[in-house]
């Protein structure tokens, strides 16, 4: 989908954040496809925006943040926007100290941050879905897995089996893999604990159990594409907006014996497929007053067509205009 880059809420059961099950029950089939809704709202430039904006969060956003920020650039010239993406924990002591406006986060703030947030400001932050994501499974391009279950999944990265799988899964055999792939183990790349994407993966892949020891812990999605990209035996998780023509997609079942999915729009928006999550940006926003005019442009521009499209150009997913519309109501 492109070539590597630089550098949710916990879910609810085994499927989607709850915000994201409301949406999808809204989208209609025709926007099942990767194209931009025609009835997102068209972004109109206003007077008077300038100034900084500082974004600091999710790695999963980070080059999505930054082409929001180039666009809007070209749009308001006397607009800076620094853009820091080193994971999602980061986003809320962020705007908790004031050093960000912006907290793009690929999960849902746990309640301990919310707490912390609330104990600062006297009220909750906002939160705005910006776009959707697939959290893939990837392979090497030459490994021939057709497809993998949540059990499995679990099974491959976890210690503790939670997923229901009798025993460990440690090489291509026990997958089905014959000659030569039968005896070669597998090697697991992911996300260090700083990142929103393990913890959504922790979550759901493994049924909130733990990481095995052996994960080799990465600390950008990049990373791990280039890891599983290396290394003939491995197997990685990352936002699908990472893929390379170095790596394979598996598809994904939610039962052993389940019709296997891969993480494409229009499994999104039908919630078939196991891993697919919201993208959010969470931002300081007092009840009951006007919300600073940069940062409220901002979010009006990458919820309108225009910010959409550029969802698209990063390889991930948009909302449709049911999903954006819903976001924008909360703008003052």
């Amino acid at each position: 989908m492109k070539t590597p880059r630089s550098t949710g809420h916990p879910v609810y059961g085994t499927l989607l954040p709850l915000a994201l099950v409301f949406w999808l029950a809204l989208v209609s089939p025709a926007a099942a496809q990767i194209k931009v809704d025609p009835d997102l709202p068209e972004y109109k430039p206003v007077s008077g925006v300038s100034g900084n904006l500082n974004s600091v969060g999710s790695d999963t956003l980070n080059n999505m943040m930054t082409l929001w920020s180039e666009t809007f650039r070209k749009i308001y010239p006397n607009v800076n926007i620094q853009v820091e993406g080193k994971g999602s924990s980061t986003a809320p002591p962020a705007l908790v100290e004031g050093t960000a406006q912006l907290g793009p986060m690929s999960r849902a703030m746990k309640n301990s941050e919310i707490e912390r947030f609330e104990s600062r400001f006297g009220f909750k932050p906002t939160r705005f879905g910006v776009a959707l994501d697939s959290l893939a499974i990837f392979v090497h391009k030459d490994n021939p897995l057709e497809s993998l279950s949540l059990p499995q999944v679990d099974a491959i990265f976890s210690k503790n089996r939670r997923g229901g799988m009798p025993r460990d899964i440690f090489t291509w055999g026990q997958l089905g893999l014959t000659a030569p792939w039968a005896n070669r183990s597998i090697s697991l790349y992911g996300r260090n604990s700083a990142s929103g994407t393990y913890g959504y993966f922790k979550e759901v892949g493994l049924f909130k159990g733990d990481f095995k020891d052996r994960v080799k812990e990465q600390p950008g999605s990049a990373s791990v594409v280039q890891g599983v990209e290396s290394d003939l035996g491995a197997i990685g998780y990352s936002g699908i907006g990472y893929k390379t023509s170095g790596v394979r997609v598996v598809p994904i079942s939610k039962k052993n014996g389940g019709k296997a999915y891969p993480p494409e729009y229009a499994h999104v928006l039908k919630g078939k497929y196991p891993l697919s999550r919201a993208l959010f940006i969470y931002i300081v926003q007092t009840p009951g007053k006007p919300l600073d005019k940069i940062t409220a442009e901002f979010l009006r521009f990458v919820l309108s067509r225009q910010g959409q499209e550029v969802v698209v150009k990063d390889g991930y997913l948009p909302l449709p205009a049911k999903m954006a519309l819903k976001q924008l109501k909360n703008l003052p």
